[in-house]
């Protein structure tokens, strides 16, 4: 009788494996539509709940690390006010950019896809990856961006989160 049980042991740990192999595959499949691939791929996979998330839930986890990302832009701009005051103008800009992105876009995004309407999720992050690009605009006439490789991340996730809520619509 030890049969049976060796045999459900043996089929739920296949069945297991099967079920992470389904999720594996959705991520990529998902990431594969983004234009983004390899960004999409670590930032889901560095990140649980993706595990066992469908392709709306994958799209807010990535909305999440817009989020997070923007919270960082926004405490580095109010670090870099205090050691580069002849930025303070740019800074500024960079300050009301984030802070639309987390009041407005992130909030839309998440509401938006919780309701089910990607549309205005997509909007969301699309404005969002703009406003990354006018942060880094604004420094064009005063001096080389200290918030580059922030703006860049925010920017390409927003436009990876943008390209997951398109496979919703």
């Amino acid at each position: 009788m030890k049969f049976p049980v060796i045999l459900l042991a043996i089929l739920h740990t296949h069945a297991g494996l099967i079920t992470q192999m389904n999720d594996q595959t959705l991520i990529e499949t998902t990431c594969r539509s983004t234009s983004n691939f390899q960004l999409c791929l670590s930032t889901l996979l560095a990140n649980p709940l993706s595990a066992t998330a469908d392709v709306a839930e994958l799209a807010l986890i990535i909305v999440d690390a817009v989020k997070a990302k923007t919270e960082t832009a926004l405490s580095g701009i109010e670090e870099l006010k205090w050691l580069h005051p002849e930025l303070t103008d740019a800074l500024g800009q960079c300050s009301n950019s984030y802070k639309a992105v987390l009041k407005a876009d992130v909030p839309e995004a998440v509401a938006a896809l919780t309701r089910g309407v990607p549309k205005f999720a997509e909007f969301g992050m699309v404005d969002a990856a703009w406003e990354a690009e006018i942060c880094e605009g604004s420094f064009e006439r005063v001096a080389e961006s200290p918030l580059s490789e922030l703006n860049r991340d925010i920017h390409d996730l927003a436009v990876v989160a943008a390209g997951i809520i398109k496979n919703l619509l």
